[in-house]
């Protein structure tokens, strides 16, 4: 099952001892931070977590895989994430 956001709201309440209504403004203060600088196409590093990067996709043919019809895939922008060393390392201790 997957941490939810609410989930993660109820957690920073339980680990400072603030209100839902602020822990809910710091978290959702956070996401913002992160959603401009990931739009503006900079990089997001979290020390000890992973880096989010926006990378650009060029256009590209494609398959319409209902219908097998080759399509134009216009030019995009993802976000990739890449774990950090520390992280590999808590998620393979065994």
């Amino acid at each position: 099952m997957a941490l939810t956001k609410v989930e993660i709201i109820k957690s920073i309440q339980d680990q400072t001892g603030l209100t839902q209504n602020k822990s809910a403004d710091i978290f959702e203060s956070f996401l913002e931070i992160m959603k401009q600088s990931l739009e503006d196409g900079e990089d997001v590093m979290i020390s000890g977590f992973g880096k989010f990067c926006v990378n650009e996709k060029n256009a590209r043919r494609g398959r319409n895989p209902q219908t097998g019809e080759s399509i134009m895939l216009e030019p995009r922008r993802v976000v990739t994430f890449q774990s950090s060393r520390k992280l590999k390392e808590v998620l393979n201790e065994e």
